[in-house]
C-alpha cells in the first residue's frame, strides 16, 4: 500500500480524526510559540517508544516541537523509523515546521533511516517533501546499499533517479558499491554497476568492492565483481602510449 501522510487522519477513529484535523488547522506559528508542560518530554519519549500516535497528536496540539531530539540525540522522525513506530512517524511528518533534513547526533537523517529500513514509500514521500538525497559523508545511497530488504532494489533505483551520486565517498572513502558487495543483493550490485559505479575505487583501507565481498566470503559476489573488474581493465586505454 502506498505511503501517504495526507489521508492518515481519515484512517484514525472519528474522535481522533477530528482532534487531529483540528490540530492541523489550529497549530501554527503562534501555537508552537506557546510553553510546553514540564512533563511533555517524557510523554514524547514514551510515545516514540510505544508508537502512540494519539499521544503524539496531543503533544503537537499543545505546541510541542516535533523536531525535538530524544534521549539518544535523534529527532523524532529518525527515532520513530529506527524503532518502527510508523504511526507516530506519520503524525510527526504532518506536524507544523517539521524538518525532514534534521540529522541525529550520529549524523543520520530520516531519509537515511528509511532507506536502510526498506521503506520505499516513506523514502519517496520524504524526497517529495525536500529531503536531501546527496550530503557530505554517509549518504542515503550508502544506507540503502547496506540493506537487503524486499524494497531495497527499488529504493536504490529511486535514489539514482533523484540524482544520487553513485560513487559517494564516506568519511573513510567507502562507496555504496563496496557496501552492497558486502551486505546487499546481487541485483543491487548489478544495478550499481550498470548505472556506472566505479568498481576500481579503493577506500582508506585500500579495499575495493570485490575485497568487501571477500571479507564475508560471498563467493558468488566475488566472482561477479572479479569479472566486472576484468572487463573494466580490458576496456581501459593502455598505459603504454600510442
Amino acid at each position: 500500500m502506498t505511503f501517504s501522510a495526507a489521508p492518515y487522519a481519515a484512517r484514525l477513529n472519528r474522535r481522533h480524526s477530528l482532534r487531529w484535523l483540528g490540530a492541523l488547522a489550529a497549530v501554527g506559528a503562534a501555537a508552537l510559540a506557546g510553553p510546553a508542560r514540564a512533563d511533555d518530554y517524557e510523554d514524547y519519549s514514551r510515545a516514540l517508544v510505544s508508537d502512540n500516535d494519539s499521544a503524539m497528536v496531543n503533544l503537537i496540539f499543545r505546541g510541542f516541537d516535533a523536531n525535538t531530539l530524544d534521549t539518544r540525540g535523534r529527532p523524532g522522525l529518525v527515532a520513530a523509523l529506527h524503532q518502527d513506530s510508523l504511526r507516530v512517524f506519520k503524525v510527526l511528518l504532518s506536524a507544523p515546521r517539521i524538518d525532514v533534513n534534521l540529522a541525529s547526533r550520529q549524523n543520520e537523517t530520516p531519509l537515511m533511516m528509511a532507506c536502510i529500513k526498506g521503506h520505499l514509500d516513506i523514502a519517496r514521500e520524504l524526497i517529495k517533501r525536500g529531503a536531501d538525497v546527496n550530503r557530505e559523508g554517509w549518504t542515503p545511497l550508502h544506507y540503502a546499499a547496506s540493506a537487503d530488504t524486499p524494497q531495497t532494489l527499488d529504493i536504490v533505483k529511486l535514489l539514482l533517479e533523484e540524482s544520487a551520486y553513485i560513487d559517494a565517498a564516506s568519511p573513510n572513502g567507502t562507496t555504496p558499491l563496496m557496501l552492497a558487495a558486502q551486505y546487499s543483493s546481487e541485483a543491487v550490485v548489478r544495478l550499481l554497476l550498470e548505472e556506472g559505479a566505479d568498481i576500481t575505487l579503493r577506500n582508506q583501507r585500500n579495499l575495493m568492492a570485490v575485497d568487501f565481498a571477500r571479507l564475508v566470503d560471498r563467493r558468488y559476489m566475488v566472482e561477479l565483481l572479479d569479472k566486472a573488474l576484468q572487463n573494466e581493465r580490458r576496456t581501459q586505454p593502455s598505459r603504454g602510449g600510442w
